[in-house]
């Protein structure tokens, strides 16, 4: 608590404290998303299962909007990895040794939950449990790394894309958006292989967003204190800022819902916008037209809240909170659905766990006991594991050839996106005895050591860094 309360009273004057607010509420709104939408059942051994209760709740699409925050993650993603690869060029570093940073923040976290897992899996398979069922509860508790492999694919795109950012702007996302238009064409007329790069196209336009918004907030900061909306910036097709001001706010949210209400209206595309199993399209598996010019609404909302909440997070309280949590934002958002898994088998264990049917009275009512515990449970977990992610650093900044070892760095980062892909590929009831496919997990251990082998060549303590 010490160390946290010293990163809050250090933060720098000019850190966008906006961002670290909003990273935290999207992790916020997808855990309890996904507490609250699951349906508890047994299957014909009796055993708990368990699946999203949307496809019998066809009045809670509309709430999907409010609760599909991937976006957000990704924005305020473009945002912190613009910010920290620039500062790291200004103070000498290399986009190499900038990677090698990232990969840390995010694979040392996720490699406890995959060696937990694992070795849990183990365990269980030797006292004589089905190799079917460990997939079944390890393929569970491992949801989360799909969405982590595709940031890890866009994470190492960052050095390129942002150098196009700052020669071609505003045009990038566009043409981004267009492919993932493109993409659905193909996907509508019958051929889910068209779509496929929508996941790079859809995550990286979104990703582009938070360069042009960090590129506002450094004119505005370089302008000295008056708004970003009165700073200069070039005007047409090209300018890398995001317009910030009070109209643009309303723009993008009024011309961003109306588009969304069209597409999902007039047009092909499904209402919800998470998965409801059973619908022809999926508006965020890959990411869809949809998805993005409902991205453009709440980024429209974002602009339009930014000022007064960014004056609230001033105060020492409401930051210090921010801090905290994002401290430990992705352990909290790792291990969520492990939580779910322990709950449920401890209630299954003693006898009290309810099976409501999904939308009854029992089952909403059975919402707030739900959450409540399984807060509890995680809570628990991150008092645990959170110290791993907490205690990452960031190590001194250095210049030095990058060629071999940014090449060594892109390949540890492609074996671990083919790992988490790999996973999240095979189906839920293989018979896999350590839970994940034994291809995938060596081809994580060896992607996760090398970038943490590559990193640790670098002399010099490691120094303690914000959250970012």
């Amino acid at each position: 608590m010490r160390r946290l309360g010293q990163l809050a009273e250090r933060t720098p004057a000019g850190r966008e404290r906006y961002v670290d607010l909003l990273r935290a509420l999207a992790i916020t709104v997808v855990v309890l998303g996904h507490w609250t939408v699951t349906v508890i059942g047994t299957d014909a051994a009796g055993r708990p299962t368990g699946r999203s209760a949307l496809p019998d709740l066809p009045w809670a699409y509309p709430l999907t909007w409010v609760a599909q925050v991937m976006p957000i993650f990704f924005l305020v993603g473009g945002f912190a990895n613009a910010a920290s690869l620039v500062t790291r060029r200004e103070r000498g570093g290399n986009a190499t040794d900038w990677l090698l940073d990232r990969a840390a923040r995010l694979l040392r976290p996720t490699t406890a939950l995959v060696l937990v897992l694992c070795g849990g899996a183990a365990v269980a398979s030797l006292a004589g449990v089905a190799a079917t069922l460990v997939r079944t509860v390890v393929w569970f508790a491992t949801i989360p790394l799909w969405f982590l492999a595709a940031y890890l694919l866009v994470v190492p795109l960052t050095p390129v894309t942002y150098a196009l950012h700052r020669r071609f702007g505003l045009l990038v996302p566009g043409a981004l958006a267009a492919l993932v238009a493109a993409g659905d064409v193909g996907r509508a007329l019958g051929s889910e292989w068209y779509a496929l790069g929508n996941y790079v196209f859809g995550w990286l336009a979104v990703h582009q967003l938070g360069f042009a918004w960090y590129d506002a907030r450094s004119a505005a900061t370089l302008d000295g204190p008056r708004s970003t909306a009165a700073s200069p910036a070039r005007t047409g097709p090209r300018t890398t800022r995001l317009p910030m001001s009070r109209r643009a706010g309303w723009t993008m949210l009024l011309a961003g819902l109306a588009a969304t209400v069209l597409l999902t209206s007039v047009g092909p595309y499904p209402l919800a916008m998470l998965n409801v199993p059973g619908e022809r399209l999926d508006n965020a598996a890959p990411p869809s037209l949809a998805l993005l010019t409902l991205t453009t609404a709440q980024l429209g909302l974002i602009v339009l809240a930014r000022r007064p909440v960014e004056r609230w997070l001033h105060r020492r309280r409401p930051w210090s909170v921010v801090v905290a949590v994002n401290a430990v934002v992705l352990t909290v958002f790792l291990w969520h659905l492990t939580a779910a898994i322990l709950l449920v088998g401890a209630l299954d264990a003693v006898g009290l766990l309810p099976t409501p049917p999904a939308g009854s009275a029992a089952w909403l009512a059975w919402r707030l006991p739900w959450v409540l515990l399984l807060t509890v449970v995680l809570a628990v977990l991150v008092a645990i594991f959170g110290p791993i992610e907490a205690r990452t650093g960031r190590r001194p900044d250095r210049a030095g050839r990058s060629g071999a070892r940014g090449a060594l760095a892109a390949a540890g980062f492609a074996a671990v996106v083919y790992a988490l892909v790999s996973n999240a590929q095979t189906p839920k009831e293989a018979p896999e005895p350590l839970g994940v496919p034994v291809v995938a997990l060596v081809a994580y251990l060896a992607g996760a050591g090398l970038l943490r082998l590559l990193r640790s060549g670098r002399a010099g303590p490691v120094r303690p860094g914000h959250p970012d």
